[in-house]
């Protein structure tokens, strides 16, 4: 393989909400303008983790990831606030019509960045892609917030254009194309790059490649066979190349949720029933992308510092919240039960499309199905857990939802109330 640089006119646009919860935060309440602000899932001194921070707060050295009490070392006047997904899917859903409005061709990769292609409607908008890119920002601050900012990159494709849209952060436009390619790539670092991290940094240095610049010029051959060993690295000598490799749908692997216990000395009837909760939106989430499956795999961590887990694959699938919790409680009752639990989690995997449309000749499947119907009919109509099981009230008004990241489908489903 001896492919040139993608010379066609860059007709791929990403755009990037710049520290999206915290500036939505900051835009809907002036006072925090300015200021150092952290959003977390949950607001709890010690067991809570930072998810996104404002430019104020990353100046002082606050990242995602750190936990709340190391933050407040770092800058103790930094604001925490909790998530409140209404407000961001409000911003997301503005977002996705203004982008909407120049193409049809519109893919969101997660709650606050997306991409624009724009190669069916070349022939439509007169307008270059760089002058599309200024009036999305200037909508963006119009139709939503002053406050608003956001990243923009223009190439070849997906992975050019997000790279593009990381070079001036906050509030960057940026053109890669194959004229200025070899000058961008100069100015990183290996692990600037979208995909490279440590251990592809190490792979790459085994085989005496240290820079961008070096990676671009290796040839498909050696990224292939000696660095990463499959067909991977002729897909990294495209994609450097400006080449698309990228435009493809996403398969769900694993569905799921997890919870930070609010008290390690919960009695035995608590933990169930905040696993019973876990079950209900597990099983949500399952059945909106009209899944179902074979497997569950469930964990508890203990104050102590030791992890248990149990999985198991079934001859049936399953996808009904009663289902999911049944098998769940059946592994859950293995646990070891001579330490406190700080945290729990369930997961389904071995997925497969669900066929549950169609009637059986077992008059107890049937009921499960429509019961199971009806109460995601409730539920959609009245918003989330208006009606669920008994098991699980106790845990509804505790058990807050959280921020979804990577799929935005979720996200869709928990805010459409």
């Amino acid at each position: 393989m001896n492919l040139p640089l993608n010379a066609e006119e860059p007709r791929i646009m990403h755009i990037d909400l710049n520290s999206c919860f915290a500036t939505v935060e900051q835009q809907a309440r002036p006072r925090l303008r300015g200021r150092p602000v952290a959003v977390t899932n949950r607001k709890s001194r010690h067991a809570a983790v930072i998810i996104a921070a404002s430019y104020e707060a990353k100046a002082a050295g606050i990242k995602v990831g750190m936990r709340t009490d190391e933050a407040m070392l770092l800058e103790p006047g930094l604001i925490i606030v909790e998530t409140d997904p209404p407000k961001y899917h409000y911003v997301y859903q503005r977002l996705v019509g203004i982008m909407r409005s120049y193409s049809p061709d519109v893919v969101m990769k997660s709650i606050d960045e997306g991409i624009i292609d724009f190669h069916s409607t070349s022939s439509i908008n007169k307008q270059s892609l760089k002058d599309i890119g200024m009036e999305i920002k200037e909508r963006l601050k119009r139709e939503v917030g002053i406050w608003m900012r956001c990243n923009i990159g223009i190439a070849p494709n997906r992975f050019l254009a997000k790279q593009a849209a990381s070079l001036h952060k906050p509030d960057g436009l940026d053109t890669i194309s194959h004229s200025n390619l070899r000058a961008v790539l100069k100015t990183l670092r290996l692990t600037d790059l979208t995909g490279i991290a440590i251990c592809n940094q190490a792979r790459l240095n085994a085989v005496g490649i240290y820079t961008p610049l070096q990676f671009l010029d290796a040839s498909a051959d050696d990224l292939r066979r000696r660095v990463f060993h499959s067909v991977c690295g002729e897909d990294w000598y495209k994609r450097l190349r400006g080449w698309e490799v990228d435009n493809y749908d996403s398969i769900t692997k694993t569905v799921g949720r997890q919870y930070v216990l609010e008290d390690v000395r919960l009695s035995e009837q608590d933990v169930d029933s905040r696993l019973s909760y876990l079950c209900e939106t597990t099983g949500l989430k399952l059945r909106s992308r009209n899944l179902c499956a074979r497997g569950l795999y469930v964990y508890a961590r203990y104050t102590s510092g030791d992890f248990w887990y149990e999985r198991r694959m079934f001859k049936t699938t399953f996808y009904s919240t009663a289902e999911i919790y049944r098998r769940a409680l059946l592994l859950f009752n293995n646990r070891p039960k001579d330490s406190y639990i700080q945290e729990i989690g369930v997961t389904c995997y071995g997925l497969e499309l669900s066929h549950n449309n169609q009637i059986s000749l077992l008059d107890e499947v049937n009921h499960e199905v429509w019961l199971t119907q009806a109460m995601d009919c409730v539920n959609e109509k009245y918003g989330e857990s208006t009606l669920i099981y008994a098991t699980s009230f106790p845990s509804r008004d505790i058990i807050k939802q959280k921020v979804p990241f990577g799929s935005t489908r979720y996200f869709e489903l928990l805010c459409q109330s």
